[in-house]
């Protein structure tokens, strides 16, 4: 290994570390605050459960930040090193450009070979994570996420209704004004029901929070707009289902890829606009591996034509770059065959290493 290979192969690590922790603060943060804001504001979760998800979270963010990191890290690294004429230097010394860089394509195929292991093992858990993190806390404790006062709007019927539970106060094993609300989400009935008073259970093995009502009322609006009321003095548990979204309706994202296949072999009747979104998230994944490697081929020349800039420059550039690559790839959700939505993600990783080769081919005659 030559002195230059670790001169800068350090430099790109260590460029590559603080880039990838300047972009979480910057972009990830702020849509991470997002997420935690109803755990903590609307549902006054108890800080354990907002820790545990803000750590489920966190490993999301490096599967866009470690690409980001490492473009923004040779840019600023070659452009800094243009600027200083050690480009020259090296060259002069009888280093080639491809020589040179060399330390930055074996650091790039090693991100890669990361972020490959991370995006198909790590990311995938630590989404079905977070979702069922509100579940799990529901199961071990349901008054912890009622509230007086506040609406828990997290739990899911049938299909795609959405349902939403609201309490006034809590005396004792029992809550006070209990008032629950199903939402159809296609078409179906509208549910309201009030109780003075409710006691909750839950029932471990069927995953249910169960609800014994007392002076309760039942409204039903009918889809074809007829109303149906109901009065009991007490009334059978009402069940309201704890089990993960992802047990009622898949989430690709949340799913490895061996979950994924097996999935799309176990439901023939999806259908096919499904099936290409959940083939698609497989290639995904494979494709935005790669782009540690493929970002190394266009930000070396990059770098070296950003000489005369000032090095804010280079992070710039790295957001444009990065920004419109992983803007290209969410384009592979409208298309409605396998062939199409492949080649729109894959493409800029072959346009980053196509542009790279030609700007690499000019900056070696400069």
């Amino acid at each position: 290994m030559r002195i230059s290979d670790r001169y800068i192969g350090k430099q790109v690590l260590l460029g590559t570390l603080y880039a990838v922790l300047v972009l979480g603060l910057v972009l990830v943060l702020g849509n991470l605050f997002k997420k935690i804001q109803p755990l903590l504001v609307e549902q006054k979760a108890p800080l354990e459960l907002v820790l545990r998800f803000v750590l489920s979270v966190l490993p999301l963010s490096l599967m866009y930040t470690v690409p980001w990191g490492f473009l923004s890290a040779v840019l600023l690294v070659f452009g800094r090193l243009s600027a200083a004429q050690e480009i020259t230097g090296f060259r002069v010394a009888g280093i080639s450009l491809a020589r040179l860089s060399l330390p930055v394509f074996f650091i790039g195929a090693l991100l890669s070979l990361a972020s490959l292991w991370l995006n198909i093992n790590v990311v995938p858990q630590s989404k079905a994570s977070s979702v069922q993190l509100l579940y799990e806390q529901a199961s071990r404790d349901p008054d912890s996420l009622l509230k007086p006062g506040v609406v828990q709007g997290n739990f899911r019927g049938d299909g795609e209704d959405v349902q939403k539970v609201l309490i006034e106060g809590k005396s004792g094993e029992w809550v006070e004004g209990f008032h629950f609300y199903q939402i159809p989400g296609g078409g179906g009935d509208l549910t309201y029901v009030h109780a003075t008073k409710a006691a909750l259970a839950v029932d471990h093995a069927r995953s249910q929070l169960r609800v014994k009502l007392e002076n309760a009322y039942f409204e039903t609006h009918k889809s074809g707009g007829k109303v149906e009321m109901a009065f009991a003095g007490n009334a059978e548990p009402l069940l309201i289902d704890l089990k993960k979204p992802g047990n009622r309706r898949a989430r690709a994202s949340a799913m490895t890829n061996e979950e994924i296949l097996q999935f799309l072999a176990d439901t023939p009747d999806l259908s096919r606009e499904k099936r290409v979104r959940f083939r698609a998230e497989i290639t995904k994944r494979y494709s935005f591996s790669m782009a540690c490697l493929a970002f190394a081929f266009i930000a070396v020349p990059l770098g070296l034509g950003a000489r005369r800039r000032d090095s804010s420059s280079g992070l710039v550039l790295s957001l444009l770059i990065g920004t419109g690559y992983f803007l290209v790839t969410m384009l592979a959700e409208q298309f409605q065959s396998d062939a199409a939505a492949t080649a729109v993600l894959w493409a800029p990783n072959v346009a980053c290493v196509l542009l790279g080769l030609i700007l690499f081919r000019r900056a070696r005659f400069k």
